[in-house]
C-alpha cells in the first residue's frame, strides 16, 4: 500500500548579499499587494527560480548538498514540461541571522523573472521573508524548514505563500521524545537550545512530551556562535541518559559528544535533523532525526540517484538533498500549470503561487505519492526517522 505524503510551494533566491538590520515576522493575513507581482512575463523564456539556503558557514552543508539536487531537478524535469529555468541561489549562513533572508527576497521580489523561490531552507530564514514574499504574490516552497510555529498555532511567522515538503516540528519533537522514553527508557534529560528558532521550537517540543511522560529534563541555553561546549558538559548530570542536542551544525554536536566523553559523562547526544552531517556528526552511540529516509532503499529512485551520482562523484548520498528535489519538482509543475491556464504567459506571479497546492506527485522521491494536506500547507501524513551512529560512522535506521 503506497504511503501519502503533502507537498509544498518553492521558490529559489539568487546572489550572494551582506546581511542588513531588522526581520520581518510573516503573520500578514492580507491581500498580497501588486509590487513585484504584475510584470507578466512569456513561458517560452528563460525563467529564474531562486533558491535560499545556506551554502556558506557551520550549516553551509545543507545547502551545498541541497543546491546539487535543485540542480539535478532542474536538469531532469524542466525540458519534459517545456520549461527554461535558470536556477540562482541566494546565500543565508545561519550566523548571520535571519535578515540576510529578507534583503534576498526584496532582490527577488524585485526582478520579474524570478516565477518561484526555493526555501529558505532554515526556519528564522522563512519567518523573516515570507510576507514580503506573500505581498508580491510569490510562492516559496521550504525543503527543511521545520519550525511549527511556521504554520500552526495564533501567531503564525509564515504566511499562505509558504509551503514547506517536510514535516514540522510538532511531528519531530514528540517522535524523539517517544522514542526515548519507549526505547530508550530514558529517566533523565538535558536539553540544549541555540537560542533561534528551529532549535528553541524543536527543544520545547521535545520537552513538552518528556514531561508529558514524568521525565526529569533541564534546559541549557546557549549562543549559535559557540563552538567550545566544556562548560556546559560540566552541568550535565552523571546520571543524565541524554542530551537532546537541535543544532543545524553537525560539527558542534561532534564537538559536544566527544566532550562528553572527555568529562566521564555516560549521557548520548541525541540530535534533530540539523545534527544529520555524514563524516562530520560520528560519535558511536549517538541519535539523530530526520524528515527523510534512506532514498537509496526506494526501488523507484534508483535512476534518480544513478543520475546524482554521476553529477556529484564521489559525494555521499544524504537526507537533505531529496526533499529538495521534490521542492523543485513541485514548483516546475506549479510553473507549467500557470502557464497552461495563462495560454504561454504567466501573467503574474501569484499565478504560480495559484497552482502549486494543486499539484500531485506519483512515486515521490521520498517514497509513495505526493500531496497537499487540506488543512495546511504541510505534508500530509509525513513522519520523521530516526538513525544511530555507528561504531565506523555509519548511520542505522533504528526507529
Amino acid at each position: 500500500m503506497k504511503k501519502t505524503i503533502g507537498l509544498l510551494g518553492l521558490l529559489v533566491l539568487t546572489g550572494l548579499v551582506a546581511a542588513t538590520t531588522g526581520s520581518a515576522r510573516n503573520t500578514s493575513t492580507a491581500a498580497p499587494t501588486a509590487s513585484g507581482a504584475a510584470a507578466a512575463v512569456k513561458c517560452s523564456s528563460t525563467l529564474k527560480l531562486a533558491f535560499v539556503t545556506p551554502v556558506t558557514g557551520g550549516a553551509g552543508f545543507i545547502g551545498t548538498e541541497q543546491v546539487t539536487w535543485a540542480k539535478l531537478a532542474v536538469k531532469r524535469l524542466a525540458p519534459g514540461l517545456g520549461l527554461k529555468i535558470r536556477l540562482v541561489i541566494g546565500d543565508t549562513p545561519v550566523e548571520q541571522g535571519a535578515a540576510i533572508a529578507q534583503t534576498l527576497a526584496q532582490k527577488y521580489v524585485a526582478d520579474k523573472t524570478v516565477v518561484g523561490v526555493i526555501g529558505p531552507s532554515t526556519s528564522g530564514a522563512v519567518a523573516a521573508s515570507s510576507k514580503t514574499y506573500f505581498d508580491a504574490g510569490i510562492a516559496h516552497i521550504s525543503p527543511s524548514a521545520t519550525r511549527t510555529s511556521l504554520t500552526k498555532g495564533t501567531a503564525r511567522e509564515a504566511t499562505p505563500a509558504f509551503f514547506r515538503v517536510v514535516p514540522g516540528d510538532y511531528i519531530q519533537g514528540p517522535s524523539d521524545a517517544r522514542f526515548m522514553v519507549e526505547k530508550l527508557k530514558v529517566k533523565k534529560v538535558v536539553l540544549l537550545d541555540f537560542q533561534e528558532p528551529y532549535s528553541v521550537g524543536l527543544a520545547d517540543a521535545v520537552e513538552r512530551t518528556l514531561k508529558a511522560n514524568s521525565i526529569t529534563t533541564s534546559r541549557l541555553s546557549v549562543a549559535n556562535t559557540v563552538t567550545d561546549f566544556s562548560s556546559f558538559v560540566t552541568r550535565v548530570p552523571n546520571d543524565a541518559d541524554i542530551v537532546f542536542f537541535p543544532t543545524q551544525k553537525p560539527a558542534d554536536a561532534q564537538t559536544f559528544a566527544a566532550q562528553l566523553v572527555e568529562q566521564g559523562k555516560r549521557a548520548k547526544v541525541f540530535g534533530g535533523d540539523g545534527s544529520n552531517g555524514v563524516g562530520v556528526f560520528k560519535a558511536p552511540g549517538a541519535y539523530f532525526s530526520n524528515f527523510a529516509p534512506d532514498i537509496s532503499g526506494i526501488p523507484a529512485d534508483k535512476a534518480i540517484i544513478a543520475a546524482w551520482k554521476r553529477d556529484n562523484p564521489g559525494k555521499a548520498l544524504g537526507s537533505f538533498g531529496p526533499p529538495t528535489y521534490g521542492a523543485v519538482q513541485v514548483m516546475l509543475r506549479a510553473i507549467k500549470k500557470a502557464c497552461v491556464a495563462g495560454h504561454g504567459t504567466i501573467a503574474t506571479k501569484r499565478s504560480v503561487l495559484r497552482q502549486v497546492k494543486s499539484v500531485q506527485v506519483k512515486n515521490w522521491i521520498l517514497g509513495g505519492d505526493f500531496k497537499f494536506s487540506t488543512k495546511s500547507n504541510d505534508p500530509l501524513n509525513a513522519k520523521f526517522y530516526i538513525f544511530q551512529i555507528q561504531p565506523n560512522g555509519s548511520y542505522k535506521l533504528v526507529g
